[in-house]
């Protein structure tokens, strides 16, 4: 019943009027800070932070959580329509929804996607409102050699994303490592391939590899093909009208990949650091691995946009739990709200739902209300962004220069961050061309350098002593698991293989 009575207080807080302003405000943003390439949560609440002072502090924090939520739901519109992800947490929604609006699937994908991102959101501020404070207790034990397991686990999905051509794939994977040593080296302090550039001293940031390598790859690719001569029907061509929902195969497909992405999603999402974007990945290693008919992932299989869709959403929702009960922050976007939350004088941690239990619930309860809107607007929205898809080739490619363009220099005011967008680009077309993998590339860059410090900071904990991933309880639970998720997807390879080797001995007796 005090569980029953909390929400009941969140959701009086919620629904006044003015902050149900704030709430569909933020929710309209973040879809829009969600689908400009480049953008991200992050960036988007920095930006938009300085317009919240002033505000009541309430209504302002669930804007922004507004925003950063809502960020998750517009990044797969450019993904599935563009092949261009705006942030790293919807790469994975790349590999089967830009497929699908390939076949003429862009509708149904778009509206997947939103009942996804809804579900997935949902199930998240259940499960922080049921179980915040007891997966709370469990990442107070989280350390270096943690937090390196969780990114090896993350390192897992690569092997499943190279799939059978696994030496082209290894090879982009290792073009992403090399790009993740670049900038300065952890332990020495000296810099490494900056080539005396200042700018490069941070390193090389994961947007403007992304966005080239997919969204001005992609371009590339689609002019060597002569698209920009086409008269009309853009990059793909919506077929008819009554395509727009999903059929019944849909959802047969994806009601378990609903269910496993979201719960996965806000398990990984609760571990501060390992965000939304490893999740997504784990959740379409899974789905790939666990399925019957691999061979269609890639190539528009709804489980493979639904899962990670699901996935990234509900760890958007776990993340919250370490920023709301230990005021650690989870992500770069609730690093940004904890800031938030400093500026107005709350201090999040294990006593925030005792001493300022209107804020804390209320914006639990916000984020029950702005799921629900959110789904409303990406709905009724569909049918704008599948209009993008009958402008012609010709006028639509420079519009995605211009966009990629202006998003990746917004984020840093970088030329040379532009200049690598472009050379990215070039490379993404010859991947594409010879059947390498861009999505290798840009997970290692991502991962890699997580990786690179979390393993020196062990080894440095245990005087270089390997054996500390097993003497720790939780970093043995997260490596048993890696075997685990490593010993069935072989399986599930060689059980694939005598299925078709059997398929194959009938059709040969057959004959």
């Amino acid at each position: 019943m005090e569980l029953f009575d909390h929400l009941l207080l969140g959701l009086s807080v919620a629904i006044t009027p003015i902050n149900i302003v704030y709430l569909l405000a933020g929710a309209m943003i973040g879809m829009i800070v969600g689908i400009i390439p480049g953008f991200g949560p992050a960036a988007g609440l920095s930006i938009l932070l300085p317009l919240t002072f002033g505000m009541d502090p309430i209504g302002a924090i669930m804007m922004l959580a507004a925003i950063y939520y809502g960020a998750m739901y517009g990044g797969t519109i450019t993904s599935i329509l563009l092949n261009t992800p705006g942030e790293s947490a919807v790469v994975a929604s790349t590999f089967d929804g830009y497929p699908l609006a390939q076949q003429g699937r862009a509708g149904p994908a778009l509206v997947m996607q939103a009942v996804a991102s809804f579900f997935g959101g949902t199930v998240g501020v259940i499960l922080i409102t049921v179980l915040a404070a007891v997966f709370a207790l469990v990442t107070r034990s989280f350390g270096p050699p943690e937090f390196f397991m969780l990114v090896m686990m993350g390192m897992v999905t690569l092997v499943v994303l190279i799939g059978d051509n696994w030496r082209y794939g290894a090879v982009s994977a290792l073009i992403g490592f090399a790009l993740g040593t670049v900038g300065v080296d952890l332990e020495t302090g000296l810099q490494r391939f900056t080539f005396g550039s200042a700018e490069l001293i941070g390193g090389i940031e994961f947007i403007p590899i992304a966005i080239g390598l997919f969204g001005l790859g992609e371009l590339y690719y689609a002019f060597y093909q002569g698209l920009h001569r086409a008269g009309s029907g853009g990059i793909i061509q919506y077929q008819n009208e009554k395509e727009f929902w999903p059929n019944a195969q849909d959802w047969i497909v994806s009601k378990l990949a609903l269910v496993r992405g979201s719960i996965l999603g806000f398990c990984v999402g609760l571990m501060p650091g390992a965000g939304a974007t490893v999740a997504s990945l784990m959740a379409y290693s899974i789905e790939k691995s666990s399925s019957k008919t691999p061979e269609r992932f890639g190539k528009g299989a709804m489980e493979g946009l639904v899962a990670p869709e699901a996935a990234n959403n509900a760890a958007s929702a776990g993340a919250m739990v370490p920023l709301l009960t230990l005021g650690i922050p989870g992500s770069a976007s609730t690093a940004v709200l904890l800031a938030a939350f400093v500026l107005w004088g709350v201090k999040p941690g294990p006593l925030l739902m005792e001493q300022n239990p209107e804020l804390a619930w209320g914006l639990v309860a916000s984020m029950y209300l702005g799921n629900m809107a959110l789904l409303a607007i990406n709905i009724f929205a569909i049918p704008v962004f599948v209009m993008m898809l009958k402008v012609p080739y010709r006028l639509l490619a420079p519009a995605v220069i211009l966009v990629c363009t202006m998003g990746t220099f917004s984020v840093h005011g970088s030329i040379i961050e532009v200049w690598l967008m472009f050379a990215a680009g070039i490379v993404g077309f010859f991947m594409k061309l010879y059947g390498y993998s861009p999505a290798a590339t840009v997970l290692a860059l991502v991962l890699g350098p997580l990786a690179e410090e979390t393993l020196r900071q062990t080894l440095i904990i245990s005087r270089g002593s390997p054996l500390i991933f097993v003497e720790r309880g939780t970093s043995l639970i997260i490596l048993l698991i890696t075997l685990g998720v490593v010993a069935f997807g072989i399986y599930m390879s060689h059980s694939r293989k005598a299925e078709k080797m059997k398929a194959n001995a009938v059709d040969t007796s057959s004959e």
